[in-house]
């Protein structure tokens, strides 16, 4: 295994059409929908930030330059903002553009799956540890949930998995994780299971989608057969992987928004909006009168 490194790089996977989000995107990329007045991947980019990233690499595909474009100066937006004394836009603005040249895009033709898409990554990740944020998911915590992945790979130097824990009777619907010895804040990770049939799973946490992952995965990918979906899956590379190295789980106590589904998006744009006081005033009593209108 390559020795503790800081983790630097992380990256994002946006090449998805978005078909459960049809017909808004047909022309804005999932990617980009909003949960309230930021993109969803903007989101996961301040987590990735947050937890002490410093490159950030975007897996893309055809039609989502607009992500490219979202990450770098308007100039012509910004020409009109300070013409017209707009300060508290322009300083949002700049709050969130990335340093220049700490963003990287690279091109997936095909969509052949997870696993093919973080090894179009290889090249701009090269021999040293990154970490993959899906970019669907958004988290809620008190603490990012990939800064504390990042505390314990620096603890144990595994292979990092982010985990929850679900209902039981829900497992047979996520990638399932034995539970195996303490590891700092986390568990060893004894086997991983995608999708396992009622009843048989190992455990009720389920991976979440964020990774920390060692740079020897991408031998494995370049060599991994197509699995489930006719895809190349990222799952099937890692169990390989951990024949030769640790995975260790993170357990995430907090709220994750897969705002890949219409209801997480919905619940998202909700949840990020009540912890907003600029907003939660006006929308509080209106959402509590629609709740109990409910019948």
């Amino acid at each position: 295994m390559s020795q503790t490194r800081k983790v630097r790089k992380a990256v994002f996977p946006v090449a998805g059409l978005g078909t459960r989000f049809l017909p808004a995107t047909k022309a804005v990329p999932k990617e980009m929908l909003t949960v309230v007045d930021k993109p969803v991947i903007q989101y996961v980019v301040d987590e990735a930030l947050d937890a002490g990233i410093e490159h950030l690499i975007f897996v893309t595909g055809r039609s989502k330059a607009v992500i490219e474009d979202y990450f770098d100066i308007q100039v012509e937006l910004e020409q009109t903002l300070r013409q017209r004394n707009k300060t508290a836009e322009l300083k949002l603005l700049e709050s969130i553009l990335p340093v220049a040249g700490s963003t990287s895009f690279t091109r997936q033709q095909e969509p052949l799956g997870l696993g093919h898409a973080v090894w179009c990554a290889r090249e701009l990740v090269g021999n040293e540890p990154f970490a993959l944020l899906l970019p669907d998911m958004i988290m809620k915590g008190e603490k990012g949930c990939l800064k504390g992945m990042v505390e314990l790979f620096e603890h144990s130097n595994a292979n990092v998995i982010a985990v929850e824990e679900c209902a039981p009777d829900q497992a047979h619907k996520y990638g399932i994780v034995g539970v195996g010895d303490k590891v700092g804040d986390g568990f060893a990770i004894t086997k991983m299971v995608e999708k396992p049939a009622p009843g048989t799973a190992p455990s009720n946490f389920f991976i979440n989608g964020r990774y920390i992952l060692q740079p020897e995965i991408f031998p494995i990918l370049a060599n991994q057969e197509r699995g489930a979906g006719n895809e190349i899956q990222l799952t099937d590379a890692m169990v390989k992987l951990a024949n030769d190295q640790q995975f260790a789980a993170y357990h995430f106590r907090g709220e994750t928004y897969d705002c890949g589904a219409k209801d997480g998006f919905i619940l998202a744009n909700i949840a990020f909006a009540l912890a907003r006081a600029d907003i939660r005033p006006s929308v509080e009593g209106p959402l509590r009168e629609l709740v109990a209108g409910l019948k």
